[in-house]
């Protein structure tokens, strides 16, 4: 497995387009939580899993690409060479190659096997918590967007707007990830990542004097 890991890393160093919310940290936290999730959930074959975890963003597209719903299908078929090259059989193959198409929310492709639930829920948890938290603030600074509206930071008489600013993708979307989470294992570590959220927002609270 840790040969494979390392030609799996590898193959994402050479080929993925990193940015700061997608590099090899993140698919090194993302395998961490598949990881994590296998410890309580019966049925998953790890190699599998770790070639999905490190395949999954194998095109990465920016969140302004209009063909950004297409991201996780193209990174399925750019994995199907590397996975032939690696020895996978046609039936793994065609489960990993579904776990990545699967895990991306804008795709809203159900998961129908147990790799691909591990893998959407490990994805989503790395959105979650204090590595969310940073990977949401690295990324508004990335895209030159305001951390919260100075008037109504936390939306309570204006609609939502997350492409406006930072802090209303968390109510928007980050908060609600532990409602989509298909395994158990998931939402109980989302529960506590969540409620860290909440923490943190209570204190900004305090400090902004909303």
């Amino acid at each position: 497995m840790q040969a494979l890991q390392q030609a799996l890393r590898g193959i994402a160093a050479s080929e993925m387009r990193q940015d700061t919310g997608h590099d090899l940290a993140h698919l090194d936290r993302v395998w961490c939580n598949c990881q994590r999730i296998m410890e309580n959930e019966a049925g998953a074959t790890p190699a599998w899993l770790l070639a999905a975890a490190y395949l999954h963003d194998l095109v990465n597209l920016s969140k302004s690409d209009l063909h950004r719903d297409q991201a996780s299908r193209r990174s399925a078929k750019a994995a199907q060479p590397h996975l032939t090259a690696l020895g996978f059989d046609t039936v793994a193959q065609e489960a990993i190659t579904h776990a990545i198409e699967a895990h991306s929310f804008s795709a809203a492709i159900s998961p129908t096997t147990i790799e691909a639930k591990i893998l959407r829920d490990a994805d989503r948890l790395d959105a979650i918590g204090a590595i969310g938290i940073a990977r949401t603030f690295m990324i508004s600074g990335q895209m030159q967007t305001p951390l919260y509206d100075a008037a109504d930071p936390f939306a309570h008489n204006r609609p939502l707007d997350d492409r406006a600013y930072a802090l209303d993708h968390w109510e928007q979307k980050l908060l609600g990830l532990a409602d989509t989470l298909c395994t158990q294992s998931a939402k109980t570590i989302a529960a506590e990542r969540v409620a860290f959220m909440r923490l943190y927002l209570a204190q900004l609270g305090k400090e902004i004097d909303h």
